[in-house]
């Protein structure tokens, strides 16, 4: 699940000596309202059709364009999780995608990373969601799934992250295929685990909305 693995090829990168109008032409092809720019294999953020339009000067070279989104930008190996933690922080929908030595490779649209983490968390099947906060050091995987077993469910899928609210401790989500978590939950904290949180889906995700939403709130971004 690499930042790599999922760059959208179909999206171009504009050059410091375009004009603002090819920049233009290409969203209206490729039916976007963004575009990365890049100078000499180097990330220098994003235009969108917004900016262009208030400047209301086709001609203008992009390099002298306030761009946005220069933040926007993960490392190739970082997880899909990172390139929706970025996006969400910056507030653009891409994500500039960066070899070791700091070089442009492409953009992950959010569309895309948020496609691929549902697909890889299983947040489309039903059941429900336990977060847990915990040290590190007391972290396993193994332990934990033997506490949710021993309540007749199984774990589908797990990622950590770090916690905001305290930066000595991780945060694990869980995906567990049961609805019901009030025993799951209690048997847990008479283990020693601190729940944080937890998210019920009684009817699966029925839209892209409700499936974006219920993904920000497994998330948590």
């Amino acid at each position: 699940m690499r930042a790599i693995e999922f760059i959208n090829n179909l999206i171009p990168p504009l050059k410091f000596t375009d004009k603002v109008k090819l920049g233009l032409s290409w969203m209206e092809e490729i039916r976007t309202d963004i575009l990365p720019v890049v100078d000499k294999g180097a990330f220098k953020g994003f235009i969108t059709d917004e900016i262009i339009y208030e400047l209301n000067d086709p001609e203008l070279n992009i390099e002298y364009i306030d761009l946005i989104g220069t933040a926007s930008i993960v490392q190739e190996d970082r997880h899909i999780y990172e390139v929706l933690r970025v996006s969400s922080e910056n507030q653009v929908s891409m994500v500039a995608v960066l070899d070791k030595e700091l070089k442009y490779l492409g953009v992950v649209t959010q569309e895309g990373a948020i496609s691929a983490f549902t697909e890889s968390i299983s947040i489309q099947s039903q059941g429900g969601v336990l977060i847990l906060s915990m040290f590190m050091t007391d972290y396993s995987l193994y332990d934990i799934a033997r506490v949710v077993e021993s309540e007749n469910a199984k774990i589908l899928s797990s990622f950590i992250s770090d916690d905001p609210l305290d930066d000595s401790k991780i945060k694990v989500t869980l995906k567990i295929d049961q609805v019901e978590l009030r025993h799951i939950k209690a048997t847990l904290e008479r283990f020693g685990y601190r729940v944080i949180d937890q998210y019920q889906e009684e009817d699966g995700i029925s839209s892209d909305q409700d499936r974006l939403g219920n993904l920000m709130r497994f998330l948590d971004i």
